[in-house]
């Protein structure tokens, strides 16, 4: 064989490998769509209706603690904080505003917003930053922790949320309500579309609905654990310090790992508690979700994608391992996959970008020229071309 039929043949057994990669994702996609149809027919998957104004009017069970670290935020944190205090007047919230001694925008800019409401707490790390936002999440709670200390009032529950994000009104009473079902709740989270970036902020759209409408769905209802987003979600007090002591009293948050909200939501059923996903809707019709703000730009949007795959997929693996029942087993296999897949089909793409893009997304005919290796001269690419076809039709009807 020549130079040109074993690079031909390499071709051929690289784009065949990735394809059979390919038809077990899509089929494990089909068998979420399945099984979300099953369990909305069963009302296990049925989301529920609260009383907006009733909701409001209960009182917290107990303090509440709102972190936000905030690393050069002073363009958006002022909006952020004035909107959670006018919006959340309950006397039991504190809200607790990380920011960096050198950053000293930030810090006039949270001071002004504050407008003398006495539930804002502005803590100053002592380090002149920026480090990783788990650190600052753990310099948060050291700052509650003294103040607990002080003041002799332990709080109920902590809850996340992002320097950029607006807060929902109903959420943070709907929070404490879940609080008696679990120790760790997740809100679902909405992602804002960017009237200047449809293609970016359209893909965050997709993602974050298919994920918390569909998928958190179908891991609850099996018995998964459920990942946290960073936002919209809360941890009960006694399961902070847990995570503390288990963390050797550097903090609860993983300093060490690039998705450290990923990891909380896997820890706390390791500890004992219990995770959940709480949909709910108003009278009106309403999500009660976090609205979030995401990357509009394609470089920032990549740069956040790679520390997800690389903190779920890799740090995952590495410092959680494998562990928990099937559900919990599945939920893993679908999450760390993805190095994988990506790993080969970018030495795909080094042999053929041309052929490899052609059928991965299953799009093409017979667009490949008889002097190459052809698909229509191997059965198993063509009929793989066919599922593909299929499966890319089937998922536009479905998001749609």
């Amino acid at each position: 064989m020549s130079a040109a039929d074993w690079f031909a043949l390499l071709n051929h057994e690289l784009l065949l490998f990735e394809a059979v990669f390919f038809l077990i994702g899509a089929l494990d996609e089909l068998l979420v769509d399945l099984a979300y149809c099953w369990f909305r027919l069963t009302g296990r998957a049925k989301g529920k209706r609260v009383a907006e104004r009733e909701l409001a009017s209960e009182p917290l069970r107990g303090l509440c603690a709102v972190f936000i670290p905030a690393w050069r935020e002073d363009r958006v944190i002022g909006d952020t904080i004035r909107q959670a205090l006018d919006i959340w007047r309950d006397e039991k919230l504190r809200l607790y505003v990380g920011c960096y001694r050198c950053n000293k925008a930030t810090i006039s800019v949270t001071m002004n917003a504050a407008a003398g409401d006495s539930r804002l707490r502005i803590v100053v790390h002592d380090l002149q930053g920026p480090t990783c936002k788990a650190d600052c999440l753990n310099r948060l709670y050291r700052a509650l922790w003294l103040d607990e200390q002080r003041y002799g009032r332990r709080v109920r529950m902590v809850v996340l949320q992002d320097a950029e994000d607006m807060v929902d009104p109903a959420a943070l009473h709907l929070l404490d309500r879940g609080m008696e079902e679990a120790e760790f709740i997740q809100l679902p989270v909405l992602a804002l579309p960017h009237p200047e970036s449809p293609w970016i902020s359209g893909h965050y759209s997709d993602e974050f609905a298919e994920s918390h409408g569909k998928t958190m769905v179908v891991r609850q209802a099996m018995g998964a654990a459920i990942p946290g987003a960073g936002v919209g979600c809360a941890i009960d007090r006694v399961m902070i310090e847990r995570l503390d002591r288990v963390r050797g009293g550097d903090g609860p948050f993983a300093a060490g790992a690039l998705t450290e909200d990923y990891e909380l939501g896997q820890l706390v059923p390791a500890l004992g508690g219990e995770t959940r996903c709480l949909r709910a809707r108003t009278e009106q019709g309403r999500v009660i979700a976090r609205r979030a703000s995401f990357p509009a730009q394609l470089s920032a949007a990549v740069r956040q994608m790679t520390r997800w795959v690389h903190g779920i997929a890799l740090q995952g693996w590495d410092r959680l391992g494998w562990s928990g029942g099937i559900a919990d087993l599945w939920k893993q296999l679908r999450d760390r996959p993805w190095t994988v897949r990506r790993a080969f089909a970018g030495r795909c793409l080094c042999v053929d970008r041309r052929q490899f893009g052609a059928v991965a997304i299953g799009i093409t005919w017979n667009c490949y020229s008889d002097d190459n290796f052809s698909c229509s001269r191997d059965p198993a690419l063509g009929e793989l071309r066919l599922a593909f076809m299929a499966r890319g039709v089937a998922r536009r009807v479905h998001r749609a």
